[in-house]
């Protein structure tokens, strides 16, 4: 009979180790882990795309660096139907500089929404900084 209780008494301390880290990872933040080589490859071309004798260059590497962002905060699961949307519920907690990612984002929109509006390299440059820190907060670079 004592070996039978023994066996019972196993069996319930692995039923109840198996409930606990069950319960452990279900509650724990699970933040899917993101490819930095790919991320960063694709950060570098949009960089290097960024010419300052070329402005046609200046929009589109503003609408990459938006995108590549977006495309982060997407494989995160972080909720929303639009960047806007994903930046809010993302928040101060991920971004060390959360305004400069929203005027990043306004000025994509800018390019996006406005036909006659054409940035400076000024305004790319710092634009494409702002989404490097940012990729970097979210650990995708």
């Amino acid at each position: 009979m004592d070996n039978n209780l023994v066996f019972v008494f196993l069996i319930a301390v692995l039923i109840v180790g198996v409930i606990v880290l069950v319960t452990a990872f279900l509650t724990s933040k699970h933040t899917p882990k993101l490819d930095q080589e790919q991320y960063q490859i694709d950060f570098l071309t949009i960089q290097n795309s960024l010419q300052k004798e070329n402005p046609s260059s200046y929009a589109m590497a503003i609408i990459k660096g938006d995108k590549l962002l977006d495309k982060a905060l997407c494989e995160i699961g972080t909720p929303g139907r639009t960047m806007g949307d994903r930046l809010k519920k993302v928040g101060k907690e991920r971004f060390s500089e959360l305004n400069s990612v929203w005027h990043a984002h306004k000025l994509r929109n800018q390019i996006a929404h406005e036909a006659d509006f054409e940035p400076s390299y000024a305004q790319a440059s710092h634009a494409l900084e702002t989404y490097k820190q940012a990729l970097k907060d979210l650990g995708a670079i």
